[in-house]
């Protein structure tokens, strides 16, 4: 009874047009590409491989990502230090640098000429092989530590600090406070990092396409750019991105599966203190594990930021043009990304049970759908009525918002819930409904995924070279298209100087977002 007396006011209709708006720029896309379709003749034997080796490479880079976030994330909840913000910050620029980027930092670091095989070299080793399966998974670890480490970092800070009062008054230590309050929490927020991580590699291709090393490492993305970009086979790409489709809708359907509530009530929103890892042993443990991890992390980026800086002073005019067109993109995007995610988690939580988990996986639908497949098909639909190119600022912005989407859900989605059902009740019987609500009691609950959201989005629009090398002309180009651009002509150095702009435009804009509502941030 309370939830159907609970007011759903705006929040259905505009999370109902939110997830209509999303299914179409997925499944719509993928509709017109096979309405245009000659007819295919079946998977190859190519084809079976790339599903095989797209499932592998993501169970891997996944479960190891994840598994690596753990301790990380620990470290990050029960300690306090100075530049503590500043690390967690550092520490998400792999998730929002441009892939090329980041694989010719890890190349640096791991490749044949790379530091460590001149480490190596002394000792006979021989130089390191980063291409193959072991690369790939390199890499993809390299950039998904990041969001998988701030994913179950909300979780932990989830965790009211009464709770742990409770612990330290009844005597907790450490393994009783794990297994009484963190690995509950884990096994309801693990699911969701491993699903969301997972999808982003089995949707990989620049990753793929740079470190697989030859036939034998293609995924279903690769597949399907190579389907449109060398053979324009309409019918084989959409039939890929069916097949795509359902290894991430299994996906999802297992990992909602195995979450289970932590059943922790709301708190009363005060610091969080912890006084079960005071001993010296754990505090070493921790500062090795936020060692090695922004050693990991870190070190490709600063090789970037090096080798850049001589190019930076030497960047053509149509450089900084592009830098512009990126920005204004990328502020769009994140706009459009939370005008979408807000409406659908608000109604998702509101729905509750079967009806909101749907309307939630319709968000989720996004990070299933191929860039390549929903730039060809906005192509199809915009063409007889509209020139696409004129059009492709626009459109890049819409398709980064909708590629954002499922990432914006695993933020708001938890935070709109606990809100409820902390305060549901109290908003209910003081008459709070629509606007009201959402400003006085939705809204400063949100304040730290929303930065966070708002930050990710921009990021990762600026990094994003997918939709606008379909559609953009010269005078349209991106950062990321003129920074390939500058790499084809050989120009290593300027394209050196582009990329470090790239950096630390995609890292501020996520950093003055990201700044508000930081996780260590005073409420």
């Amino acid at each position: 009874m309370a939830r159907r007396a609970q007011p759903l006011g705006a929040a259905l209709p505009l999370g109902l047009a939110a997830g209509a708006l999303v299914l179409a720029l997925s499944l719509g896309t993928l509709g017109a590409v096979a309405w245009r379709a000659e007819g295919g003749t079946g998977l190859s034997p190519a084809d079976w491989a790339a599903i095989r080796f797209s499932l592998l490479q993501a169970v891997l880079s996944a479960g190891l990502s994840c598994l690596l976030a753990i301790p990380v994330a620990r470290a990050l909840a029960r300690r306090r230090f100075p530049g503590r913000g500043l690390l967690i910050t550092l520490l998400g620029a792999p998730l929002i640098l441009p892939v090329i980027v980041g694989v010719l930092g890890l190349l640096a670091v791991f490749g044949r000429n790379g530091m460590l095989s001149a480490v190596l070299d002394p000792f006979g080793l021989g130089p390191v092989n980063i291409y193959g399966l072991h690369g790939v998974v390199l890499a993809h670890v390299f950039f998904n530590l990041p969001m998988a480490t701030r994913l179950i970092l909300q979780g932990w800070l989830a965790i009211p600090s009464e709770r742990f009062r409770l612990a330290a008054a009844l005597g907790f230590g450490p393994g009783d406070v794990a297994r009484r309050l963190e690995r509950p929490m884990l096994r309801e927020v693990l699911p969701g990092a491993f699903l969301v991580t997972f999808l982003i590699c089995i949707t990989s291709f620049a990753v793929v396409l740079t470190l697989g090393g030859g036939p034998r490492a293609t995924t279903v993305e690769l597949a399907i750019y190579h389907a449109f970009r060398f053979e324009f086979d309409l019918g084989r790409a959409a039939l890929l991105s069916l097949v795509q489709f359902g290894l991430c809708a299994a996906a999802a359907l297992l990992a909602l599966g195995a979450a289970l509530p932590t059943g922790f009530s709301g708190g009363l929103d005060r610091p969080l203190a912890r006084w079960d890892a005071d001993s010296s042993v754990l505090r070493l443990q921790d500062a090795a594990v936020l060692s090695l991890a922004a050693g990991f992390l870190m070190v490709p980026l600063m090789l970037v930021v090096v080798r850049g800086l001589p190019g930076l002073a030497d960047l053509p005019p149509a450089v900084w043009q592009a830098a512009g067109r990126s920005v204004a993109v990328a502020l769009a995007s994140a706009v459009l990304c939370v005008g979408l995610a807000l409406p659908i988690a608000l109604a998702a939580t509101r729905l509750g049970g079967a009806r909101g988990a749907a309307l939630q996986g319709t968000g989720m639908l996004a990070i299933a759908a191929s860039p390549l497949v929903m730039g060809t098909g906005l192509f199809i639909l915009l063409f007889p009525v509209a020139n696409p190119v004129a059009l492709a600022l626009p459109v890049t912005a819409l398709v980064n918002a909708a590629m954002s989407l499922p990432f914006a859900l695993r933020a708001l989605t938890p935070a709109v819930a606990e809100a409820a059902r902390s305060h549901g009740r109290l908003a209910d019987s003081l008459g709070l409904r629509g606007l009201a609500r959402l400003r006085l009691v939705t809204l400063p609950r949100l304040r730290r995924p929303l930065g966070f959201v708002l930050g990710l989005a921009a990021a990762l629009s600026m990094g994003d070279l997918g939709v606008i090398a379909l559609f953009a002309d010269p005078d349209q180009a991106t950062l990321p298209l003129q920074l390939y651009a500058l790499m084809g002509a050989y120009r290593m150095e300027q394209a050196a100087g582009a990329a470090l702009l790239l950096l630390v435009l995609s890292l501020g804009l996520f950093w003055i977002f990201d700044r508000g509502g930081r996780v260590n941030a005073a409420l």
